[in-house]
């Protein structure tokens, strides 16, 4: 593999690294971008995307990969190794288990989560603490959506927000307007239920970000943010007490069929 990836000028983000490794390998073999996707049965444009670093390679191109170059699990071991970057170790237990959830239940009393984010909102957000590795924490956030819209028994997100946390600029207006259309459309997601506890209501219950994970044949998580780090909560008890705190949030928002509407007088007020 490409000798050259790992050294101090070299990429920067996993996704631009393990390009460079799929362009040497495809220039090893001695083949064209066309040929080479032929090979992997993959499109031109994807193979094209992975080369430039555009986009991360899924586990399925990495297997394609080893099966052409013939390698058995050597491209799919460095894909997954590299994906990993921009995942603290503290945070890595919770994204393997938000993969596999049913539904996933946050809430968050200052900004939005990052699993909702549009890149925008997420630059905007992770810029502000200035880390050596933006590109991979970027990434990882925007892949993290991906349970929300893949194919098969996508995740049912319930989303609770105070209402300050939609007026909170965070960027320009532009950003905040495609932000909260983004939240719209999820509020306007049959399978979705974002829920806003209006200012009116002051929110007094719960002060810091947390969620809960339900699944089809495991037990719940529940999962506390914080800083520096977060942690998951497997015990019954800590779970039923935090299923207690989500309840009492639901029962102080406003129902979720007068979120889109709140939105739309948002937008109105703060950045139209």
């Amino acid at each position: 593999m490409n000798e050259h990836a790992g050294s101090d000028d070299g990429p920067k983000d996993a996704a631009s690294y393990f390009g460079e490794e799929v362009k040497a390998l495809r220039q090893s073999l001695g083949l064209s971008q066309g040929e080479f996707a032929v090979e992997l049965r993959y499109n031109q444009g994807q193979v094209s995307k992975v080369e430039s670093g555009s986009v991360m390679a899924s586990e399925s191109f990495a297997k394609a990969m080893d099966r052409v170059a013939g390698t058995p699990g050597v491209y799919l071991r460095l894909r997954n190794k590299l994906a990993k970057r921009g995942i603290p170790d503290w945070f890595a237990p919770y994204v393997a288990l938000e993969k596999k959830a049913a539904v996933v239940k946050m809430f968050h009393p200052t900004l939005l989560p990052g699993l909702v984010q549009t890149r925008a909102y997420a630059e905007e957000v992770l810029r502000a603490g200035r880390p050596t590795n933006f590109a991979d924490l970027i990434r990882v956030r925007m892949e993290r959506q991906e349970v929300l819209t893949r194919d098969e028994a996508p995740a049912r997100l319930w989303l609770i927000l105070n209402e300050s946390v939609l007026r909170n600029p965070v960027g320009d207006a532009e950003i905040m307007r495609a932000q909260l259309q983004q939240i719209h459309e999820l509020a306007e997601t049959p399978r979705h239920r974002v829920q806003i506890i209006p200012r009116s209501r002051v929110n007094n219950l719960v002060v810091s970000p947390f969620g809960l994970l339900n699944f089809e044949d495991e037990p719940d998580i529940a999962h506390v943010d914080g800083f520096p780090r977060g942690f998951v909560l497997s015990e019954p008890t800590d779970v039923s007490q935090a299923q207690d705190a989500y309840d009492l949030l639901v029962a102080k928002a406003a129902p979720p069929d007068e979120t889109a509407e709140l939105i739309n007088s948002i937008v109105k007020d703060c950045y139209s």
